[in-house]
């Protein structure tokens, strides 16, 4: 077994038969955001290094790879058009999340964050399940957050837009910069840096990340000791 962990001799490096450690420094706070970045990193380099792509692909995408602190830099310096967006998800009581494929769990973890630090009850589903169930609960006061990723599941998400604003849902989009579609659907679009579809979920990651925490300073949360949540879980 092969464990990925930021914390040396934690539980699960005494368990496992392989550990690497990501060595992001101490995780202050309870919700995990840059520990969370490093293990994904970390798959990635595992994925890289037995993937089976040919040559030329794999020297692109360590490129990208490399390139990846430069976009996420870019990402925290647009920080006063995220603020604005999250002062907009302070006032609201619901908020759904949508993704495909491989940014369904980067939506997953936008959900995860928004409840854990700012309170807001959320949910998230694979942007082609929204119909079952979700659908329901859509009106004017429940702001959807559409992840959208320029790779083979674009068409697809532009359609879920399509039907979330035709039930009254305001949207707000993260889309890669030079993006002209999206914006004439959406309400709001946040533009994150262009990158290769597959490196999309930390750029995405970030922006999800910091619309937590400028909504939890919105409504007064103690973002780093979020109420009635634990560092660690010590019980089953």
């Amino acid at each position: 077994m092969l464990a990925i962990t930021n914390v040396v001799g934690s539980s699960a490096s005494r368990m496992a038969d392989y550990t690497i450690y990501t060595r992001a420094g101490p995780e202050i706070s309870v919700a995990a955001t840059k520990s969370f970045i490093a293990q994904l990193m970390v798959l990635y380099w595992l994925v890289m290094s037995y993937s089976s792509v040919d040559a030329r692909r794999l020297a692109d995408l360590l490129m990208e790879l490399r390139q990846l602190p430069e976009k996420v830099q870019r990402v925290l310096g647009s920080k006063d058009i995220i603020k604005k967006h999250a002062s907009y998800l302070a006032k609201c009581d619901d908020v759904f999340f949508i993704g495909r494929g491989i940014n369904l769990p980067v939506a997953l973890e936008g959900v995860l964050k928004l409840k854990e630090v700012a309170y807001i009850h959320a949910e998230g589903c694979a942007a082609g399940e929204l119909k079952h169930g979700s659908f329901a609960l859509l009106s004017r006061e429940t702001p959807v957050i559409a992840i959208v990723a320029g790779d083979n599941t674009y068409e697809a998400i532009l359609a879920n837009i399509r039907e979330v604003k035709a039930r009254g849902a305001p949207v707000i989009a993260l889309v890669e910069e030079g993006d002209g579609t999206i914006s004439e659907l959406a309400d709001f679009v946040i533009t994150v840096p262009k990158v290769d579809a597959v490196f999309s979920p930390v750029v995405n990651t970030v922006v999800l990340q910091l619309l937590a925490y400028y909504a939890a300073k919105e409504r007064g949360c103690p973002i780093d000791t979020p109420r009635n949540l634990a560092k660690s879980v010590t019980v089953e």
